[in-house]
């Protein structure tokens, strides 16, 4: 028994002293393409997005996320009783917006137009739509912004702020809100190490 297993283990250890040598004749043939043209640590083989800023985060495919966008803004524009004249001195608030917009392309907004309960539904119907238009061609007429991502509303006084009958009441639901829907696709930038080093604007 002990003579069988002295052989045993001179045979195990003659196996392990012999060398498998495997030669390669020809080069091999690379499936995938591991190349990082844009530099953003994901591979062409696995590339999605092309496009996306140096230095944004991105997702495993190299895309960078997208954000959506809804604000609400309220307009502190104090109109007069029964009008939807905008006082210049209201400009710089719809201003606001219009800078907004312009920073966020892709962005909509609904401009909404509110009465006090002073008079009738159907009037304050039509006075709420005519701020709301006001709001909406200043907008467009005055700073620019394209017509097609405008549109107004009025809802008479179906949404008042102050349900009261005061005067109190009654100027603060004469209003405009702006609503702002869409896409934020400014690239969303990542810390590294080198951060601090960057010119900062």
């Amino acid at each position: 028994m002990r003579t069988l297993l002295i052989l045993l283990s001179v045979a195990i250890l003659a196996g392990c002293s012999m060398r498998d040598i495997a030669t390669m004749d020809e080069p091999t043939v690379q499936v995938h393409d591991l190349n990082d043209i844009d530099q953003d640590g994901v591979i062409v083989a696995r590339e999605r997005c092309t496009d996306t800023v140096l230095g944004a985060s991105i997702d495993n495919y190299g895309c960078g996320q997208i954000k959506p966008i809804n604000e609400r803004q309220e307009l502190k524009i104090l109109f007069a009783n029964d009008s939807y004249y905008i006082d210049p001195m209201y400009y710089p608030q719809v201003e606001v917006i219009a800078v907004f917009m312009r920073e966020f392309p892709n962005t909509q907004a609904v401009i909404e137009g509110h009465c006090s309960k002073t008079g009738t539904h159907e009037h304050n119907q039509i006075l709420s739509q005519n701020r709301a238009n006001a709001v909406s061609s200043l907008l467009s007429e005055r700073f620019g912004i394209d017509s097609d991502r405008l549109s107004a509303i009025g809802y008479s006084f179906d949404r008042p702020i102050d349900p009261t009958h005061t005067a109190a009441a009654h100027k603060v639901n004469r209003r405009v809100i702006a609503e702002l829907t869409g896409d934020d696709t400014t690239a969303d930038m990542k810390w590294h190490i080198y951060t601090v080093d960057e010119e900062v604007k």
